[in-house]
């Protein structure tokens, strides 16, 4: 009987971060991986791969702090969470999705220790922290696990969908009905964030998940373009743009011709193969995980 052939994921992605128009520091890092086969970039390469039985992983970090402590909490961020996750991932016996959200999720509490701990020896250091959102990917499902406003985005026949929630003070107002999108929306606002990774010995990590079509692309960005740049214009470009290099670095000189009033940081992955179902009509958002984390 002859051996039928398994079906395939296959993504494409890029990542880059800019300094911006204002600010005189990148604090902002990002990093992609295959955690299938160990291998990391950090740097602006455009990436192709099969993805495999332990999937893949793309984080996006914004730090804080003073002097050079908000790059070095960024970098400690990616660097800590995929090497924790990377060995404790790689050592589970069953790839399973409740083991990889447990594991993704441990990720980001390790780099939140890590950091932490660095921190509180040295007063050079106080305050030093930094957002980060990470995107497993594993067979058909993206897992997402967040802290700060650094967002996802699923662009999916040309519309953006939001995955991540920001962890914000103005995301509290408006969730409490006390402010608007549209007055969220409004410039001069200033996002304050409710909890980074860093300042606190702990962290509740928020984890959702969304599964994926053919032709999906996700957008991980931290507050420099989501702040500027709206939803249907990183559709726009991500969808249009044949490629994908040059997609980043459209939305990267779209957010500095509105100011550039932040580092500015994206990663886009686009995703085919027949391991995805094709595209339809369900449809995509913001969904907590609601599997079981032991």
């Amino acid at each position: 009987m002859r051996k039928t052939a398994s079906k395939r994921v296959w993504t494409r992605s890029f990542g880059t971060t800019d300094v911006g128009r204002t600010r005189t520091r990148n604090e902002d890092c990002f990093l992609i991986a295959d955690l299938t086969r160990g291998h990391a970039i950090r740097d602006s390469i455009p990436c192709e791969f099969e993805l495999g039985e332990r999937g893949s992983f793309f984080v996006v970090a914004d730090g804080m702090g003073g002097a050079a402590a908000g790059a070095l909490a960024s970098a400690m961020a990616t660097d800590t969470a995929y090497s924790h996750l990377l060995a404790s991932w790689t050592a589970e016996r069953a790839a399973t999705p409740d083991r990889f959200v447990h594991r993704l999720t441990e990720a980001l509490e390790v780099a939140n220790g890590h950091i932490h701990s660095h921190a509180a020896s040295r007063p050079e250091l106080r305050g030093m922290g930094t957002t980060a959102t990470a995107a497993g990917l594993l067979s058909d499902h993206v897992y997402l696990a967040q802290v700060g406003d650094s967002r996802a985005y699923l662009v999916r026949e040309g519309e953006a969908y939001q995955l991540t929630k920001d962890q914000s003070l103005v995301q509290r107002l408006i969730d409490a009905g006390e402010l608007t999108d549209a007055e969220a929306a409004e410039g001069g606002r200033r996002n304050v964030i409710l909890q980074a990774l860093g300042p606190a010995p702990q962290v509740r990590v928020a984890v959702t998940y969304q599964q994926l079509r053919w032709g999906d692309i996700l957008v991980l960005c931290s507050d420099g373009l989501s702040s500027l740049v709206k939803p249907a214009e990183i559709a726009r470009i991500a969808a249009t743009e044949p490629e994908i290099a040059t997609a980043c670095k459209r939305l990267v000189d779209l957010a500095n011709e509105k100011g550039g009033t932040d580092n500015i940081t994206v990663v886009l992955v686009r995703l085919a193969g027949d391991g995805l179902q094709p595209p339809g009509c369900e449809s995509a958002g913001y969904r907590l995980y609601n599997g079981v984390r032991s």
